[in-house]
């Protein structure tokens, strides 16, 4: 499977699925072995870098050399869906799955690839170690000088979304159709947001429209058939995307979303003023729809939390590989390749889904928190450290020349973040 797979002529999920599996289990002994260094010899960011880029070497880019410039699979021309999950420790993956399939028009040619990222406990597999599973950070209450105190507390094992959804009596026939492909990962593997999303634009087979959205969403009634119509709405359809931020939720409604709204338009942008953020530019919400405006509108940016686009948009824009520990700089590098790969980018003119947003009061995991747990740093400290390195490969695609112009980054020893970029520029 995958050998038949990296030839480039007889290419199965199956095979994909392997690969990704060999790289994951490559990344989990190489994480391992550094872990266990002891001082003076602890392992450091660059270390863990370079440990990284070794395996993707090995396994991640021979597989995207093999159909560069191609699809894997024929796409078919049968408005079939495949919907991108990313999901970290997610409660809700579970309701988004059944939201998503109950409120279809067709769920019959709806198919999802999810990258489960849980804490799978102390006793995960037969002789291998586990870990206690902990929450994000709490609030508890306030400091004598009026700040949030916070603290970690020790969590059972994630729920399984796929478990939940596979075995309920009236979703276990997409189940069983094929319809729902998982990959299953140890938090302590996660990458970030950017590599799980490439590990699933991996399981895309083929379906007619690729969608990528997160883990935490409510859908409203016939949303894939409304999606569908406003994409064919715009004046550059086949090669436009559809994207936004979607309007927030707290209360849960089993995946289930009873309005639309007016959409809202991603046109405005800034720098980034955290450190952890070094200055990359920040996508912003603009102006609203009134309501009757005849087709939707040309913006300039893409929403990593939720876009629609033909599937031909995975040959044109291929996910890049390279952008591990990446939470921010995505967006921006995203719309840019887009936009100079031909793509279009329009603002749905009303929204068919919602997210739950998730500000850090409410104590729930990040995947920055995991890295450092396995590095034994414990805070985001190390994790921002690898990010603050892996966000110089965005600045030099986008054209930052103060720090990221490619003479600068080998002048400085950074010659790593410029992996293939080539491949995934502009």
């Amino acid at each position: 499977l995958v050998a038949g797979t990296l030839s480039g002529d007889h290419p199965t999920i199956a095979g994909v699925s392997l690969i990704l599996d060999r790289f994951l289990t490559a990344m989990h002994g190489s994480n391992a072995e550094l872990a266990s260094r002891k001082p003076p010899n602890r392992a450091k960011r660059d270390d863990v870098h370079e440990a990284f880029a070794r395996i993707a070497r090995e396994h991640l880019a021979p597989l995207d050399a093999a159909y560069r410039g191609r699809s894997m699979f024929p796409i078919r021309d049968d408005g079939s869906i495949f919907l991108s999950l990313a999901s970290f420790r997610d409660h809700l993956l579970g309701d988004t799955l059944k939201g998503a399939f109950d409120q279809a028009r067709n769920p019959d040619r709806l198919f999802i690839g999810a990258i489960v990222q849980n804490c799978l406990g102390l006793d995960p597999y037969p002789g291998e170690p586990g870990v206690q599973c902990r929450t994000g950070a709490q609030v508890v209450g306030k400091g004598p000088n009026g700040r949030d105190q916070t603290k970690v507390s020790d969590a059972p094992p994630d729920r399984n979304g796929i478990e939940e959804f596979c075995t309920s009596p009236g979703h276990k026939k997409y189940c069983d159709a094929g319809q729902v492909r998982a990959l299953y990962l140890h938090e302590n593997e996660s990458l970030g947001p950017s590599m799980a999303r490439y590990y699933a634009s991996k399981l895309w087979g083929g379906e007619t429209y690729f969608v990528q959205v997160d883990s935490h969403l409510e859908f409203y009634k016939h949303w894939d058939q409304l999606y569908t119509d406003e994409a064919r709405a715009t004046r550059s359809y086949p090669k436009s995307v559809l994207s936004s931020y979607p309007p927030g939720f707290q209360v849960e409604h089993g995946g289930r979303l009873d309005h639309e709204s007016p959409g809202a338009r991603l046109c405005t942008c800034e720098f980034s003023t955290s450190d952890v953020e070094a200055q990359i530019i920040r996508i912003n919400t603009g102006a609203g729809y009134r309501g009757d405006e005849p087709r939707p509108t040309r913006i300039p940016f893409i929403a990593a939390g939720f876009f629609f686009a033909r599937a031909e948009f995975l040959v044109d824009v291929p996910f890049d590989p390279w952008l591990p520990w990446t939470f921010m700089g995505e967006e921006i590098m995203l719309s840019m390749r887009a936009y100079t790969s031909g793509w279009d980018v329009y603002a749905p003119r009303k929204n068919w889904i919602a997210h739950q947003y998730r500000p850090g009061r409410m104590g729930l995991p990040k995947f920055w928190g995991s890295v450092g747990r396995v590095f034994g740093r414990p805070g985001p400290g190390f994790s921002n450290a690898l990010q603050l390195k892996i966000i110089k490969r965005v600045k030099h695609l986008v054209g930052y020349k103060d720090c990221c112009t490619e003479e600068k980054l080998r002048e400085d020893g950074e010659e790593t973040v410029l992996e293939e970029v080539e491949h995934y520029g502009f």
